[in-house]
């Protein structure tokens, strides 16, 4: 039959609340389950030990967010048991220790930061009498964990907390870890360093029974409990829901006096856990902020479609293009646009200027190999009337001062001779010029798009580009791969040109037939969209009907000579194709993990970085 006291517990354990009644001395009578659960004096330890206490040669672990905090009241004066003299630690400070109990004559190993200084962790790896230690204080996701020969003792916290893990000097193994509900427990860090015994863990152990203690037993200190106690004393202190905070949980507290009659019987404490509700708030604003960023993303992708709607493409190559052109758009700087001949870097130079703050001024394309080199100073500059035999009585303003206020789009800027390249430098230092003949300086205020199929570094080694041009001109990379490297984008190419080729020609509108589209997949487009454009076109006035068939292609498939004749390169040029090719290889094989990819390639960090820049590698 149950008596009394079975009845109670049973009722109060069915609460979904914690639920705690102290008599009026103090001493606890009701503990439910889900008050032990809550300050984690029913927590489930995995691992197993057994009850003791620390002795001399133990050798004892540290993570402490905070000194003093929720340790027990650990001091600097404490850390002398295991070997730590340093009067620089202080209160609130963060600490990572390792240290043997009871022995000064084996040096400890610290390392700590001042409240001011916190950083998002504090780590410590150290070998320690044959023993691998890893200690980790992560400040923002709360949790400590120490790892000892890759066994891990995890502590999760909300405010502050000391965790602790104890190895017997003589065997090495774990004879104590610090556990939720320490405090309860009265296993805190300083309690454990001033010889206090602590309890055994693991599935067999006896759970600990606050029935009959003193509630500072338990809960020690705090003014929660400190009105708890005086409540159940006498005094008259009630509330309802409140926020309070006991042992470093935050919790929704009701407290009640229990009477009888006019005589105080004690009180009663309600608890509700809001750790959990905190929790759930912070995931709920992860997920909230999660979805801004796909919101930003969905309006930056929103944003690259309406921008430039005439770089075809959906691959992931030609988007991060895109990506960066609309970055390129956003700023004055100089741009440099890199990539085979036929990949369509006019377009992407027009994009940019269209969607720049100088859309509405002059976009100036010059084609700086088409120009012949004696005239292209002329033509850049302008002249003066009389300059030269031949010049205009009027003289001529240059491509340069024609694109005043907006954008001047330098194709091929490779072609241009060392002898012009020393006066496009000056007009990118310091925005001005003279005009072939002219005696004054020309002012312009315009940004300069540059283009080229060359290999500047190259040019550069060989002295036929300068390397101050080189770097003023490359600021703002953008390397545009060639079809062969994109062809998932070929339907969309073939769907968007094919329409106004077919408009050019004079012809009804046409489609490609299945096995046509496969040939265009397999092709290696040495000359890119623009080999592809004319391919199509050919097709087009060849095709009678609707449909463009394979016979309508006329694609030039290389022979072997030919395709040997391709793998015979200059040995400088086949290491660094080679290089590349390696380099873009072992990042698709690590999905773009740069620490694992340089591992497995057995490069340094500098110099893999380097190589990336260098060969273009976007991943």
């Amino acid at each position: 039959m149950l008596n009394e006291y079975d009845y109670v517990e049973m009722f109060t354990n069915m609460m979904s609340e914690g639920f705690i009644v102290i008599d009026n001395n103090g001493i606890i009578q009701v503990y439910n389950n889900k008050a032990k659960d809550i300050f984690g004096i029913l927590h489930n330890q995995q691992i197993s030990h057994k009850s003791g206490q620390i002795e001399n040669g133990d050798i004892v672990i540290i993570g402490d967010n905070a000194i003093g905090k929720d340790d027990g009241n650990l001091t600097s004066s404490s850390l002398r048991y295991i070997g730590v003299e340093d009067e620089n630690i202080e209160k609130g400070d963060a600490l990572i220790v390792v240290g043997v109990y009871g022995n000064k004559d084996i040096k400890p190993v610290y390392l700590y930061q001042k409240s001011k200084d916190i950083t998002d962790t504090l780590k410590m790896n150290t070998s320690f009498l044959g023993v691998e230690i890893g200690v980790v204080v992560d400040f923002v996701n709360k949790i400590i964990t120490i790892e000892v020969d890759s066994e891990k003792y995890t502590m999760t916290y909300i405010n502050y907390i000391g965790h602790m893990v104890i190895l017997d000097g003589q065997t090495k193994r774990m004879k104590f870890y610090q556990a939720q509900g320490y405090t309860a427990k009265g296993e805190s860090v300083n309690e454990i360093l001033e010889g206090k015994s602590y309890r055994a863990k693991g599935e067999n152990s006896e759970l600990l029974n606050v029935i009959g203690k003193n509630i500072f037993e338990i809960h020690k200190s705090g003014s929660t409990i400190k009105e708890f106690y005086e409540a159940g004393k006498g005094k008259n202190i009630s509330y309802v829901n409140e926020f309070k905070e006991i042992n470093g949980f935050p919790t929704i507290c009701t407290l009640l006096p229990v009477n009888q009659g006019e005589k105080r019987l004690g009180a009663a404490l309600k608890v509700e856990d809001i750790s959990e509700i905190k929790r759930a708030l912070k995931e709920r604003d992860e997920a909230l902020s999660n979805l801004e960023k796909m919101e930003r993303k969905l309006d930056e992708e929103r944003e690259i479609v309406e921008a430039f709607p005439n770089i075809i493409g959906e691959s992931k190559e030609i988007n991060y293009v895109k990506k960066l052109a609309l970055k390129a758009s956003k700023t004055n700087s100089t741009v440099l646009i890199l990539g085979e001949s036929g990949t369509g870097k006019n377009l992407l130079a027009r994009a940019i200027h269209d969607n720049s703050s100088k859309k509405d001024k002059p976009f100036i394309h010059v084609n700086c190999g088409a120009i012949p080199e004696n005239l292209l100073e002329s033509e850049l500059f302008g002249y003066e009337k009389g300059a030269f035999t031949g010049a205009s009585n009027y003289g001529k303003k240059g491509f340069f001062e024609l694109a005043n206020g907006g954008t001047i789009f330098l194709d091929e800027i490779g072609e241009i001779s060392p002898s012009l390249q020393v006066k496009l430098l000056q007009v990118l230092q310091d925005g001005s010029f003279y005009k072939v003949g002219g005696q004054e300086k020309v002012k312009v205020d315009l940004r300069i798009i540059s283009a080229t199929n060359k290999n500047l570094e190259e040019e550069m080694i060989e002295g036929r580009f300068r390397e101050d041009l080189y770097y003023r001109i490359n600021v703002f990379p953008i390397w545009v791969p060639p079809l062969r490297d994109r062809k998932e984008d070929i339907y969309l190419l073939v769907k968007s040109i094919l329409p106004k080729i077919c408009k050019k020609v004079g012809c009804k509108n046409k489609r490609i037939s299945g096995e046509s589209l496969n040939i265009l997949l397999k092709h290696s487009w040495p000359g890119n969209v623009r080999e592809l454009e004319n391919i199509l076109e050919r097709a087009a006035n060849l095709s009678e009907e609707n449909t463009i068939l394979s016979k309508h292609l006329t694609i030039r498939t290389k022979n072997k000579s030919e395709d040997l004749n391709d793998e015979i390169l200059p040995l400088k040029k086949s290491t660094q194709k080679f290089e590349k090719r390696a380099i873009k290889k072992a990042l698709e094989y690590y999905e773009g993990d740069k620490k694992k990819a340089m591992k497995a390639l057995g490069i340094g960090k500098t110099t893999f970085y380097e190589k990336i820049k260098k060969y273009n590698i976007n991943n």
